[in-house]
């Protein structure tokens, strides 16, 4: 750092504000002894000036050469790094803690520090610590005075999303920790599996007339309950305070999808040695918030600074200045990046690249059978009922299975099982009420029936919905297995994507739906054997067998299934099972890419027996998909250290374990396990929707079109379906989503409740006119904004709101603006029922 004005070097700050805005680190304030130490009877002073480090177009650092002030000498605060600015919160001078509030703000072209002020503090206060989680800053502890220093439970909020009310953005009293007084701890927002939580460490406790209490603790603030949590002591293994250590005044910041790193910080072991003091310990601490556990993470390659703030600068956290010894400073300013060190290996990648090879012949093979549109979009009908039922579950098994739901298990509980079970429950309804619709009128497209039934407007409506929900789909599920292989071996994400995508789109092109159907049959075999394969293997490495693997489940209640509680802003039971059972409509009874293997089989008979397969598989692959990810769990709590601090995205857990824990050869063909798990999903998307442009716009609009330039068509579909998925799921990357199965629920939900309520109003009313269901369909849509916009409602609840809006208004719609009167035989279930009945009395 360069010198204050007026000194011929700077020694170093303690205590600075510090924080990044547009591409720029400021450093301003702090205190220091520029003349004499402490013991040599040296004058603290505290400063006003403001440091700023540039980029240079060298890709070199340089400090802005000018000078720049805070309003005053100020130091001892919390400083916060935002998007508009760094927000610096109370402090102190030499004389009075201080409750100003500003924001400072880069101006790369003035090259200039902004101040604006922002609420302050209800009381002074100084030495705290504090952190942002979402939109709100929560600050913690501190001392209101510099005459008598006495340590406080302060705990306050301010949030930032309310800016725009005055009466609400104010700072905000909240109950505190359940542990002593503190100055001097550590903070950081991160999240904890199951919300975005607040974290408190450490710390002193001191009080006039008493010795200081140096405190080891560790609590969690979770704002979604405003509920405190007692957490394991630093670096110990106990949550009563007997084994662990101090670490106050330490830098924290958040790490990765679940990780707070922890710089150093003062230990109290060398407490009161003045000039022999040997310097602060330099180790550095990672706590996961999942697995409620610590390891010594590495050290700092130099003396480790307190009293200053860890920053993220890009992909970087940076400390700047600090204290390395009582009373000396440190002018440096620290870097750490991440350093990759894995590879793939030339085996696993061997393997890999033999089972993509093979998924791209079966194409070429298949495409010689490829004739006629029908043989492209409904395989002939050649296709077996067993080999329709395990495709329909590849399909809908997919990456989001084999990643998701391990990592979702790993992160909380069983809850979300009971809405996997819903398939079981609602397969006998989509066989009675929907199967029949499509198989007998020999459709192409379920949204043909939507014509039929309604009018145009409704076929292409359908038809563009499910195209829409398709490319979320698509995006998510190539997203996914990229991320898991960029994660875990350093191949870069862009380029995992985009071979990913042309591999799809090559062999789907080539064979069409035969050659999906027989390729989504290998991949369930692969994906489910690496998935028992990993269940068998992975507590074949935890020591202590299998009572110590139940003891740790029991006490982080793991296994809970049933969540009674009448709250529709959590996953409990009433969610999701209303939820998942309404999904499965959405799913299966209007999902194209589902319903086009319905259409590949012999007859109706055929294709039930399909869904029962699928839904039946469910049972056992759902198990053994959140059994993995308790698996893990236990795994983690039992070796932290085998984590990755680094790690981004909390879905990359199972994958991490496949690549680092299992030998050559067995993490290979896991990892083949995992894009099989997505491009039997992708594959299907892709021909699904190359069938709905080609019948439902192209064909419809040009009945006339030889067949084969349809079938030429639906191939340039594939093509720029693909090209486009892909294109989204490169934007996708670089999106903050925590939990991607949980953000498909969220997809489906919101762009399928209104599709599926299309199809109740046609299947399951005589009333329902084409324009009411229009109607319906649009009430649906921001009904749906409304709830995600306005309401906590669970993501998992989305298709019942969806489809009952829909539903209820497309009906009344109808009732006010009645249709032509249309013959319905044999398209709605009263009909339906009417002809099973004469066929039975035929008999």
């Amino acid at each position: 750092m360069p010198p204050s004005p007026g000194q011929d070097k700077q020694v170093g700050l303690a205590g600075p504000f510090a924080g990044v805005h547009n591409d720029a680190l400021i450093v301003a304030g702090g205190a220091n002894f520029p003349d004499k130490l402490p013991w040599q009877n040296g004058k603290k002073v505290w400063w006003d000036d403001a440091f700023v480090l540039l980029k240079g177009t060298d890709g070199e650092y340089e400090w802005l050469d000018k000078r720049l002030k805070l309003p005053r000498p100020l130091a001892y605060g919390v400083s916060i790094s935002t998007d508009d600015g760094v927000i610096c919160i109370g402090g102190c001078d030499g004389e009075r803690c201080y409750s100003d509030v500003f924001l400072l703000k880069w101006d790369p072209k003035t090259k200039r520090i902004v101040t604006r002020a922002l609420p302050p503090l209800p009381k002074p206060l100084a030495f705290m610590a504090g952190a942002k989680v979402g939109s709100t800053i929560y600050i913690a502890g501190g001392q209101e005075s510099m005459k008598e220093s006495a340590a406080t439970k302060t705990f306050l909020a301010l949030d930032l999303s309310k800016e725009d009310d005055a009466k609400e953005f104010q700072w905000r009293k909240l109950w505190p920790w359940p542990g002593p007084e503190r100055i001097l701890s550590v903070a950081a927002g991160q999240n904890d599996g199951a919300a975005d939580s607040f974290f408190l460490f450490s710390g002193r406790n001191v009080q006039p007339g008493r010795e200081p209490q140096f405190l080891t603790d560790a609590y969690r603030y979770r704002p979604k309950d405003k509920s405190w949590t007692r957490l394991t002591d630093i670096l110990g293994k106990k949550k009563d305070g007997t084994d662990g250590r101090c670490a106050m005044a330490a830098s924290g910041i958040a790490s990765g999808a679940a990780h707070v790193l922890i710089f150093g910080g003062d230990d109290a072991a060398d407490w009161g040695a003045g000039a022999m003091h040997p310097g602060f310990p330099r180790d550095i601490l990672a706590y996961h918030t999942i697995t409620d556990t610590w390891v010594k993470a590495g050290r700092m390659p130099g003396r480790s600074p307190v009293t200053t703030t860890a920053v993220r600068w890009d992909d970087g956290i940076v400390i700047p200045s600090g204290e390395i010894r009582p009373g000396i400073r440190t002018p440096r300013v620290w870097q750490g990046e991440r350093e990759e060190v894995r590879g793939f290996g030339a085996l696993n990648y061997s393997i890999l690249a033999a089972y993509l090879a093979v998924l791209v012949c079966m194409g070429v093979y298949f495409a010689r059978r490829e004739k006629t549109t029908d043989d492209f979009f409904r395989a002939g009908k050649r296709i077996p009922w067993w080999a329709a039922g395990l495709s329909i579950f590849g399909t809908q098994l997919s990456a989001l299975t084999f990643m998701a739901i391990p990592a979702m298990s790993f992160s909380t509980d069983w809850r979300r099982f009971m809405g996997n079970m819903m398939i079981v429950v609602a397969a006998p309804f989509i066989i009675l009420f929907f199967l029949p619709f499509y198989r007998r009128l020999d459709v192409t497209t379920a949204y043909e029936y939507l014509e039929k039934r309604f009018n145009v407007v409704a076929r292409l409506l359908g038809s563009v919905m499910f195209i829409v929900l398709q490319f979320g789909r698509i995006g998510i599920v190539l997203l996914l297995p990229s991320l898991a292989l960029s994660t875990v071996t350093g191949i870069d994400l862009y380029a995992c994507i985009a071979v990913l995508g042309v591999l799809c789109v090559v062999y789907t092109v080539l064979g069409g739906i035969e050659a999906v159907i027989w390729t989504d049959v290998i991949q369930v075999i692969v994906l489910m054997g690496g998935a028992i394969l990993c269940l068998v293997l992975i507590p074949l490495r935890i020591a202590g067998g299998l009572g110590a693997i139940t003891d740790v489940i029991a006490e982080a209640d793991k296994m809970r299934v049933l969540d009674f509680r009448l709250d529709l802003s959590a996953p409990t039971f009433w969610v999701l099972v209303l939820g998942g059972f309404f999904a499965q409509f959405i799913s299966y009874g209007t999902d194209q890419a589902v319903i086009q293997r319905y259409l590949t089989t012999r007859d109706e008979k055929s294709a039930a027996r399909g869904i029962w397969t699928n839904a039946l598989l469910c049972i056992p692959a759902s198990l053994i998909f959140f059994g993995i990810g308790t698996a893990l769990f236990v795994f983690y709590t039992a070796y932290p250290q085998q984590l990755d601090p680094t790690m981004a995205k909390g879905d990359a857990i199972f994958p991490l374990f496949i690549v680092t824990q299992l030998p050559p050869g067995v993490s290979g063909l896991l990892v083949a396990a995992l894009f099989a798990a997505a491009m039997s999903s992708l594959d299907s998307s892709m021909n699904s929707v190359a069938t709905a442009v080609t019948t439902d716009f192209y064909g419809r609009f040009n009945p006339e079109a030889p067949d084969r330039r349809r079938l030429a068509l639906a191939r340039w579909v594939t093509v720029i379906v693909g090209a486009a998925g892909t294109i989204f799921a490169l934007v996708m990357a670089g999106w903050e989503i925590r939990h991607l199965w949980e953000q498909f629920v969220r997809y489906l939900g919101l762009f399928g409740g209104g599709l599926a309520g299309l199809f109740f109003l046609a299947i399951f009313t005589r009333r329902a006119s084409g324009t009411g269901a229009v109607i319906g369909v649009v009430a649906a849509a921001v009904g749906q904004f409304a709830v995600e916009r306005l309401t906590t409602i669970h993501p998992w609840f989305y298709p019942v709101t969806g489809i009952v809006v829909c539903f209820v208004a497309g009906y009344i719609a109808s009732l006010l603006i009645p249709g032509p009167r249309k013959k319905l035989a044999g398209l709605t279930i009263y009909t339906l029922a009417a002809e099973r009945k004469a066929r039975r009395e035929k008999r």
